[in-house]
């Protein structure tokens, strides 16, 4: 059986449409692989940017633990001091926010 031809060119305009698509999705695939690049090396640029800055927080740290560190070795009785009294200013607030909340008990 032998194609009529108007068959013939319905497949004709059908191969042309194909390959009309095939083309068209080739280049959406170029298009998108090249977004894909320039995305991953902006991703990769800020990766490095918070890395280093992460970086220069940790040595920042490191260096403020060290100096409070030698702070705390030199001066020993200001430290305990200190402490001591924060823990009666502590103390006296704690006291303070009880009294003020029996009061509240003694309006019920």
């Amino acid at each position: 059986m032998a194609d009529t031809p108007k068959a013939e060119d319905t497949q004709d305009a059908m191969r042309k449409q194909i390959a009309e698509l095939r083309r068209e999705m080739n280049k959406i695939n170029k298009t998108l692989a090249e977004r894909a690049e320039e995305v991953a090396e902006q991703a990769s640029g800020w990766y490095d940017a918070a890395s280093d800055r992460a970086s220069r927080a940790a040595r920042q740290l490191r260096s403020g633990a060290q100096s409070v560190s030698e702070t705390v070795q030199q001066n020993p009785g200001t430290v305990s001091t200190a402490l001591v009294l924060g823990g009666v200013v502590g103390f006296m607030i704690g006291m303070l926010v009880s009294q003020s909340s029996s009061y509240d008990r003694r309006w019920y």
